[in-house]
């Protein structure tokens, strides 16, 4: 198993449970269990794959849609044994999303694109999955919540791996930091309310 199919293992199976708990706040049936875990599990590499004219992971390898439909079987019977599940989803996408930024940046420095392109399939990789949970869910996607640090999380991690590689660092000790910083500031968000300025309308000049 390469270094991108184990993190995209691992995120699938931890963004399945966050689709999974936004399912069950829902009240959705099993079936809409697995749909919205699978559609949060793969959608960022999805859309990473696509773009960057990869096989699509899933489909060359389907297992990873038989790990998120154990993880929706998973939290079917369980979720209601969380105290808040809004707070599981909260730090439980902090965690896919400090697995899955790292498996964008590696997917793209191994096909030797651009460094533009290597920071937004970083981004995109971690952000869309829980973006299109969010919206099919009728939720505020986590994403564009106001002063929320998600995309700024994601863009700062890719851009760390991307500095330590031109450092002529190993790969492992990009992806490392990589995962580091994203997780360190998305916590920092979720516990201790570090936000971004946000833009406030004001009255026209006379």
């Amino acid at each position: 198993m390469t270094v991108v199919e184990a993190l995209d293992l691992i995120a699938v199976f931890i963004f399945a449970l966050t689709g999974a708990l936004v399912a069950s706040r829902a009240q959705l049936d099993l079936v809409g269990f697995v749909f919205i875990a699978c559609l949060t599990a793969v959608g960022g590499g999805t859309v990473r794959d696509v773009i960057l004219d990869r096989d699509v992971f899933w489909v060359a390898n389907p297992n990873f849609i038989l790990v998120a439909t154990a993880a929706a079987f998973v939290v079917f019977f369980t979720a209601h044994l969380l105290e808040s599940r809004l707070k599981a989803i909260f730090w439980l996408d902090a965690v896919a999303l400090a697995v899955a930024v790292p498996a964008g940046v590696a997917a793209a420095i191994n096909l030797g694109v651009a460094w533009p392109i290597v920071l937004i399939m970083g981004v995109a990789t971690g952000c869309f999955g829980g973006l299109m949970r969010d919206v099919v869910c009728n939720e505020v996607p986590l994403v564009l919540k106001q002063g929320e640090l998600y995309v700024t999380c994601a863009f700062a991690g890719a851009g760390t791996a991307l500095i330590l590689l031109l450092l002529n660092q190993p790969m492992n000790i990009a992806l490392l930091a990589c995962s580091g910083g994203t997780f360190a500031l998305r916590a920092g968000s979720l516990g201790f309310g570090w936000r971004l300025p946000v833009y406030k309308s004001r009255p026209p000049r006379s």
